[in-house]
């Protein structure tokens, strides 16, 4: 195995993901025993704080039993990987743009929830309220595998706050989540094949990335994929993200040639529109959040967009298999 480096990195990469996997079953194992044990001895002494830090222990074990259930369905090659996840607001104006930042938010709560390092990498704002798009990037052990279901178009229905009549609004955001690419896997960029812009970075981050032309725009000529940052007010940092996102947009890209669906980039991606959702948020006439490709669905509409995504992403993985 030592004679081919490649292959060796990947096979201990299998290895660490199943030691990993093991030693998360073993911890819920042994907390399952140790807590039976306790609960034993608090009945048997009427100990009630200790049925209390008992049946506190177990709801939190039950937590991550359910988070290594769904974990134990992803199968995908980079599924372990970090990710890069894109917003675009599409149809319904304003209120397209606000779902948007609502959409952000409740992305940047769900990875805090499995403890990921969340980071915008670009943003730009809507014109009157929200974001017309932003891109994060989600960085943490099996990132794309939680989020890799999110992909596509979402639909938001409510009274709009920026309708004076208060009349019911129908709008529409897409995501698309993609995999950071790890150095064993290679994509081969030249730079003939790439134009690069830079410019002065907007919003908040200070005097110097006002003053500077730190903010990188770089793209890919034979398919035209376009990606930016302006995360750091360092011009080469953010060179070098936008070249990590470019490398994950083009092997995500080659896998969609393998499966013969798509030829392009940006026909991974629906029209932002009515008819192409794959999850409805409905805030009036009532409240219901549905997942049209599952049929998974829950009326704690706020428990959502505060990131209680896990019954949507497990339904989405079993539905799959």
């Amino acid at each position: 195995m030592w004679n081919n480096k490649s292959e060796a990195q990947k096979i201990l990469k299998e290895k660490s993901v199943v030691e990993e996997k093991v030693k998360q079953f073993l911890a819920i194992e042994n907390g399952l025993k140790d807590n039976r044990e306790y609960f034993d001895l608090a009945k048997s002494e009427a100990d009630v704080q200790l049925i209390l830090d008992t049946e506190k222990n177990l709801l939190a074990l039950k937590k991550n039993s359910d988070a290594f259930e769904v974990e134990c369905l992803f199968s995908g090659e980079t599924d372990v990987n970090n990710c890069f996840l894109d917003i675009n607001a599409g149809a319904g104006g304003t209120d397209s743009c606000d779902f948007g930042l609502m959409l952000l938010r409740m992305y940047e709560r769900f990875a805090t929830k499995h403890k990921f390092k969340v980071e915008i990498v670009n943003m730009l704002d809507g014109e009157e309220a929200g974001i017309r798009n932003a891109t994060l990037k989600i960085s943490g052990r099996f990132a794309f595998g939680w989020m890799k279901m999110e992909s596509g178009v979402h639909r938001l229905v409510r009274i709009s706050p920026f309708n004076a009549n208060g009349k019911r609004q129908t709008s529409f955001t897409s995501v698309w989540v993609y995999p950071e690419l790890d150095d064993e896997i290679e994509i081969a960029l030249e730079d003939k094949d790439i134009r690069v812009d830079t410019f002065r970075a907007s919003g908040a981050g200070g005097q110097h990335v006002n003053k500077t032309d730190s903010a990188v725009r770089m793209t890919h000529l034979p398919t035209n994929i376009v990606v930016q940052c302006q995360s750091d007010r360092s011009q080469i940092r953010n060179r070098a993200e936008c070249i990590s996102m470019l490398k994950s947009r083009l092997y995500e890209l080659e896998l969609q040639k393998k499966k013969d669906a798509l030829s392009a980039s940006e026909a991974t991606k629906t029209d932002n529109s009515w008819g192409h959702q794959i999850r409805s948020y409905v805030l009036h006439p009532y409240q219901l959040v549905k997942d049209l490709r599952t049929d998974f669905e829950t009326g704690n509409i706020q428990a959502v967009l505060d990131g209680e995504l896990d019954g949507f992403v497990k339904a989405a993985l079993t539905e799959k298999i």
